[in-house]
């Protein structure tokens, strides 16, 4: 009996020991990783720039970058419910009502393209030449004269670009109602600019898209930019991270650091010079040089975040 009893005690005392180090272990946090949580609009994750940069981050940090794709609206909604760290889109109206609501810190712009207009190499419609005010015009009004020669297909999906194509209908003095119940020259996708892109082509119809995620899909479509310049189609993207005194558990300071490394010598030259090796030309632009052009002036434009700023946000 008091062998068996010295058995116990031996078994009971390796528990406790052992539960000690497991504890231990889990206090400081071995082998675990911060998570990072972003948001982002597509023709940011599709273009795959995203991965290079969270590559180079994830080495800087021991952090797991989480990122999901599904246009501004849906990130700025994630970001509203908590959901992300931090949110890469492209619609400055809704960015600055996402600051103004409380829900992020600070606008950051990194990077910026152009939205065109692209159709079929024929272009039915007749829009080449065009300012994107008069094309748009002109492909409603072809659409509802003949719907099987001419169509349109909406991003439909709360997206920047769904955003910039409202913009495009009322500086063509349209209703954008009247636009999405016109008969069946325009369509909706509902989906990203990839599959988006890929249905426009499929039915030899119009779009709006950018200039990255046409030159990543390109070589798939039987498509071709004509309307590539205005002044509405400039497209900025910024960087905000979520406030922490609206939603505690994000994680600001990791937020703060992935867009200093957006706006740091190496993130600049890195966007710059994507798609270079790839497609043969840069699918973005940096930011870097360019804030005036942009409209990102002051604290806004390339601008590494204050050290501070998530605690006195905090606070």
């Amino acid at each position: 009996m008091k062998g068996i009893n010295h058995k116990i005690s031996g078994l009971v005392l390796i528990a406790a020991l052992l539960c000690t180090a497991t504890s231990a272990e889990e206090g400081a946090g071995v082998g675990e990783k911060e998570l990072l949580r972003i948001s982002t609009t597509t023709s940011l994750y599709d273009t795959l720039l995203l991965d290079e940069i969270e590559d180079i981050f994830e080495d800087m940090y021991n952090v797991d970058v989480r990122t999901v794709s599904g246009g501004t609206g849906i990130a700025i909604e994630r970001a509203v419910r908590g959901e992300a760290d931090l949110i890469l889109v492209h619609d400055v109206v809704r960015e600055r009502k996402f600051i103004d609501d409380g829900y992020g810190i600070s606008r950051t712009c990194f990077a910026y393209n152009y939205f065109i207009i692209v159709g079929p190499q024929d272009d039915p419609a007749g829009i080449v030449g065009m300012e994107p005010s008069e094309a748009m015009r002109t492909i409603m009004a072809q659409g509802m004269e003949n719907p099987d020669q001419v169509k349109f297909v909406s991003r439909g999906d709360d997206s920047g670009t769904h955003a910039r194509e409202k913009i495009l209908w009322d500086r063509a003095g349209i209703d954008y109602a009247e636009v999405t119940t016109s008969n069946l020259w325009y369509r909706e996708a509902g989906q990203g600019m990839g599959p988006t892109l890929r249905m426009t082509s499929e039915m030899e119809a119009y779009t709006l898209c950018d200039t990255s995620t046409f030159a990543a899909y390109r070589s798939d479509l039987d498509l071709v930019p004509l309307i590539e310049e205005g002044d509405v189609l400039l497209n900025v993207y910024a960087a905000i991270p979520v406030s922490p005194a609206v939603h505690p558990a994000v994680n600001c300071e990791m937020a703060a650091k992935f867009v200093d490394l957006l706006v740091s010598e190496e993130g600049q030259d890195l966007i710059a010079e994507y798609g270079t090796d790839t497609i043969g030309r840069p699918l973005f632009k940096a930011a870097r040089g360019n804030c005036d052009l942009i409209g990102c002036d002051g604290d806004e434009c390339v601008t590494p975040l204050p050290e501070d700023l998530c605690i006195l946000v905090a606070a």
